[in-house]
């Protein structure tokens, strides 16, 4: 049998929605915005057959941490996660309260160099 057949009247992954979102209103909850990145790949994996590395969990979570932590600091109020898939990648979007726009600042060598964030973006 080939492929055509095998799909035939299954939508494919491409043309379904795959997302999720959240509410987080306090600094404990940056590990709950972690574990719905985890339990949101998983579920990928799981019901929708998409594989997803152990190396790109790992990934999703540490942008995910960052992206909450850097809003609950930064911003006065709650801040919104939500994870698509899109085109078989993760798409991480984070909304604050704030109503200043971020602006771009230089890297700051020391700093990467003690996280070694440098070596995930080799």
């Amino acid at each position: 049998m080939d492929a055509a057949a095998q799909n035939e009247g299954q939508d494919p992954l491409a043309d379904r929605l795959i997302k999720a979102g959240a509410a987080f209103g306090g600094s404990a909850e940056i590990a709950e915005a972690r574990a719905m990145a985890r339990d949101f790949l998983t579920t990928v994996q799981a019901v929708h057959g998409l594989p997803v590395s152990e190396r790109a969990m790992g990934m999703v979570q540490l942008v995910v941490s960052e992206l909450v932590t850097n809003a609950r600091k930064y911003a006065p109020g709650p801040c919104l996660l939500d994870l698509e898939i899109v085109e078989g990648a993760v798409q991480i979007s984070v909304w604050d309260s704030s109503t200043t726009l971020p602006s771009i600042q230089a890297a700051d060598p020391e700093r990467v160099g003690q996280h070694g964030l440098e070596s995930l973006w080799r």
